[in-house]
């Protein structure tokens, strides 16, 4: 693919824009409908997006290129996104605040280079440590409300779930990239497993079949850009860019834009402790960044 980046801006910008709505789209479409049943939904939405998405980049006969093995692994990981990862993050928004637990969720890149020391035996480098304590404090400070005093949380079992849900995500992504499959078909793969072992828990735990107009629209909202077509945005970005990292830094825009929707769209009154939170956070990943540019 030839390269372009000022299409690599306009894909790039498209995605981070609509990343920054979901947040506020969780939390209204869970208004509606319980985890679970959005979960359903929106992964069946999402599954639609990547069928479509395949046919149109012609990747359908990479389907009948891998091996039995890298099909059940797909599988596996597939019970990790999309459903244990959405689920376990979906009940995260309803026990918190979207404005606390949108910036708990973006720490995600920094578990996943701790996970990384452990399951791929990497170094990890002084600036990785002070990064960590950076978040985590970032972390606290949004999830007490800045009153580090007391340390009373809203909700802790909201903010373990918030955490648990990016220990997923990143052993999702360590686990992917030791397949060698198309990331588009891949994710296709992972939802085409995980939907139904979605809807078979939904049958067992909950009602799946609730129709509600709002749960519906939101479902398809969520389903068709945070879990679908963004993905794909973003990684049409990367193809065209000739330096990622002008891109990759764009995505720092997408926290900050987010909590605005949040305050127009859910109507929470963003607290300060959020924001300065948020800013430790936002400068422990750029000072990460720094480090992994320093091991290349």
């Amino acid at each position: 693919m030839e390269k372009n980046q000022s299409k690599a801006y306009v894909f790039a910008l498209l995605a981070v824009l609509l990343w920054s709505t979901v947040a506020s789209a969780f939390k209204l479409t869970l208004a509606h409908l319980n985890a679970l049943q959005l979960l359903l939904s929106a992964s069946f939405f999402s599954l639609c997006v990547f069928f479509l998405a395949i046919i149109y980049q012609k990747k359908f006969p990479l389907l009948l290129t891998y091996s039995k093995k890298t099909y059940m692994q797909l599988a596996l990981l597939g019970l990790i996104n999309p459903f244990s990862y959405y689920l376990i993050l979906f009940r995260a928004y309803e026990l918190l605040p979207a404005q606390e637990a949108q910036p708990i969720n973006y720490t995600w890149a920094l578990t996943l280079t701790y996970l990384s020391v452990f399951i791929l035996k990497q170094k990890m480098s002084l600036y990785d440590g002070i990064a960590g304590i950076l978040c985590y404090c970032g972390v606290l400070i949004i999830s007490t409300h800045g009153d580090l005093w007391n340390v009373s949380f809203s909700s802790p079992k909201g903010v373990f779930l918030a955490l648990f849900s990016t220990v997923l995500w990143s052993l999702y992504w360590i686990y992917t990239t030791k397949l060698h499959v198309d990331p588009l078909v891949g994710l296709f793969v992972n939802f085409l497993f995980g939907v139904p072992a979605i809807f078979i828990y939904a049958l067992l735990t909950s009602d799946p079949l609730v129709f509600d107009l709002y749960g519906v629209l939101g479902s398809l909202y969520i389903g068709v850009f945070e879990m679908g077509i963004t993905f794909i945005l973003w990684l049409q970005a990367m193809r065209l860019s000739t330096n990622t990292a002008k891109i990759a830094n764009l995505i720092f825009i997408s926290p900050f834009l987010s909590l605005l929707f949040i305050s127009l769209l859910v109507g929470e009154t963003i607290l300060f402790s959020t924001f300065m939170g948020l800013v430790l956070i936002i400068l422990g990943l750029l000072i990460q960044q720094k480090a992994k540019k320093e091991k290349l």
